[in-house]
């Protein structure tokens, strides 16, 4: 016992290591071998609380390098913000241009090339102060001149931007080259959207005529102030651009990208974007048809639901038929949206009732508690109740007037489509579904150039599927104002409602959110009462990404480039540090 007393006294003295050998030494075989079991079992303990300390006060942190590459349907044309029009320029375009402020995948904005920025009581005029050692890629300093440039760009009537209407009536002035001041003709709430337009260097383009503007080699060899600059470009043999290899910018205004290393290829088809992606040549892709998404690693695949808004639009104007409600009540009632978006989207969908995406509301369809097929049953039978008789084939028409005015009509109308393979899915589904309820639906496809140009824009349709892409802002005015009626308006459904048409203005020019959302809730009810249109479901937003890189929050996507809003925080490596020394954008 003294031994032992003698041995934990000296093993845990801090002069003990020197003294191990001398110790030992002095001991006992018996001794000595218990001896060297406590310093064992001493520096195992000492070893392991001095990680476990270790890691209960370091933490992880994202830390630079890495590479992507990513494939992307399609060819950029313009990569350009003002003149971009495809996914591919879209893609580009987000990676190397930054506005004064910059959306966020929650659905928000923070400032980016803006320190910081105030608006008018009357909503009429925002006031934009720039941060202080901004750049372009090639160090130029950013400047209010340069802002006011690439708007101006954006009104020019001779270049035809898509964004034009966006700043319409909008006067830019810029009293020094930290301060841009935008005022308004009106309150105008979604206006703040405007501000995430990426920033042109004015003195790259200045030089170009508007004839010039749209031909540019700086389309294709861009520079702007983003998270990444464009250090090489690959092209095919007739010159058309194949791949973009990126590297992070170390003066972006919200630091520099984590990922150092990033590079977009273009595809043609999808199935040769399948394909690379299986194969390895790229890493990441999206835009991929449900139908492909079983042969790609479920662990690599992340979801999001698109702000987009799929359902039939009826155009009383042109049947007559569908000007009866019973009828639209009927179609609406029949459909099973979750089945729906089951067999049309493999499941990468969710059901709607209403004419707002996920993201925005929790006005979405409940779950049907009867299958398709007692729908079906259930909606025959209460039209019946109405006066509706099937003919020899089942067809239901209904006969009204007396004498002379006798009128019969069929339950049979035309639907029209876009020759997109979700889509012409959608219209068989619908078509076999109406057609157990007694509908003669006859589905007609075109192709989307055609579809547009003769069929939406002169407004020559029965009932319309189609697709509504909803902005950040939920503005619903184009798609529902009756003064949007007629092209270029994108009120497809015809709909004139004066209670909507006051609650869509009023959601215009007020951004007190508690008054927005009692507007909206005045225009959904005045919407679910006159059936308009039906609404079916908001594709996800589904993105094949391997699950090495943390970081990833999809979020808002309104357009496909908006998987990109996180792409800064994106990571592949960590380091460990002591929390004294994590920065903002690392938490």
């Amino acid at each position: 016992m003294k031994n032992l007393r003698r041995i934990a006294h000296i093993a845990f003295h801090p002069s003990w290591l020197t003294n191990a050998q001398d110790i030992a030494n002095s001991l006992g075989r018996g001794s000595r071998a218990l001896f060297l079991s406590f310093a064992v079992l001493l520096a195992i303990s000492s070893t392991g609380l001095l990680y476990i300390l270790k890691q209960s006060l370091v933490v992880e942190v994202p830390a630079r390098g890495g590479s992507l590459t990513e494939g992307v349907i399609g060819s950029p044309r313009f990569i350009n913000p003002v003149l971009a029009i495809s996914d591919a320029d879209r893609d580009l375009t987000a990676l190397v241009y930054s506005g004064l402020l910059r959306a966020t995948p929650t659905g928000g904005y923070k400032p980016d090339l803006a320190a910081s920025y105030v608006v008018s009581s009357d909503g009429k005029i925002y006031t934009f102060t720039l941060r202080e050692g901004v750049t372009f890629h090639d160090g130029t300093p950013v400047t209010s001149a340069d802002v006011a440039y690439t708007i101006q760009k954006a009104q020019d009537p001779a270049l035809k931007s898509p964004l034009r209407a966006n700043w319409d009536g909008v006067r830019v002035e810029t009293p020094d080259a930290q301060t841009i001041v935008f005022t308004l003709r009106a309150a105008y709430a979604p206006f703040i959207e405007n501000l995430t337009l990426g920033v042109l260097p004015k003195a790259r383009w200045s030089s170009i005529s508007d004839e010039e503007f749209p031909f540019s080699d700086l389309n294709a060899e861009p520079v702007g102030s983003g998270p990444y600059l464009v250090s090489s470009v690959s092209r095919t043999s007739s010159g058309i651009p194949s791949s973009y290899a990126m590297h992070s910018f170390n003066n972006y205004a919200l630091g520099e990208p984590y990922i150092t290393s990033l590079t977009l290829r273009f595809y043609q088809s999808e199935g040769t974007l399948v394909a690379a992606l299986g194969s390895g040549d790229i890493d990441s892709a999206s835009g991929i048809s449900p139908s492909d998404l079983g042969s790609l690693p479920q662990k690599n695949i992340r979801t999001s639901s698109l702000n987009r808004v799929f359902g039939v639009f009826f155009n009383q104007n042109q049947s007559t038929v569908l000007r009866d409600k019973d009828v639209r009540v009927a179609l609406n009632n029949s459909i099973d949206r979750q089945e729906l978006v089951s067999q049309v989207l493999g499941g990468y969908g969710t059901p709607l009732s209403g004419p707002v995406p996920p993201a925005l509301t929790t006005n979405l369809s409940t779950s049907s508690v009867s299958t398709s097929a007692a729908l079906a049953s259930s909606t025959r039978a209460t039209l019946m109740a109405k006066g509706w008789k099937p003919r020899a084939d089942g067809v239901l028409q209904k006969t009204t007037g007396t004498g002379k005015n006798i009128q019969t009509v069929t339950l049979t109308f035309d639907l029209a489509t876009a020759n997109v393979p979700e889509l012409r899915a959608a219209a068989e589904y619908l078509r076999a579904s109406w057609e157990k309820v007694g509908v003669q639906v006859n589905v007609k496809i075109f192709e989307q150039g055609d579809l547009t140009q003769n069929i939406i824009r002169p407004r020559k349709y029965d009932a319309l599927l189609f697709g509504e892409v909803i902005g950040r802002e939920l503005d619903l005015f184009a798609f529902w104002h009756s003064s949007q009626r007629t092209d270029p308006g994108l009120n497809i459904a015809l709909y004139a409602n004066s209670t909507s048409d006051k609650a869509l203005e009023g959601m215009r020019t007020t951004t007190e959110q508690e008054k927005r959302k009692a507007l909206l809730a005045t225009f959904l009810g005045e919407l679910s009462k006159d059936i308009p249109a039906i609404f079916l479901y908001a594709p996800n937003f589904v993105y094949s990404v391997p699950n090495d890189i943390a970081g990833i929050d999809l979020g808002f996507i309104e357009t496909p480039d908006d998987r990109f809003l996180s792409l800064p925080r994106w990571h592949k490596e960590t380091d460990e540090v002591w929390p004294l020394f994590v920065s903002d954008k690392q938490k």
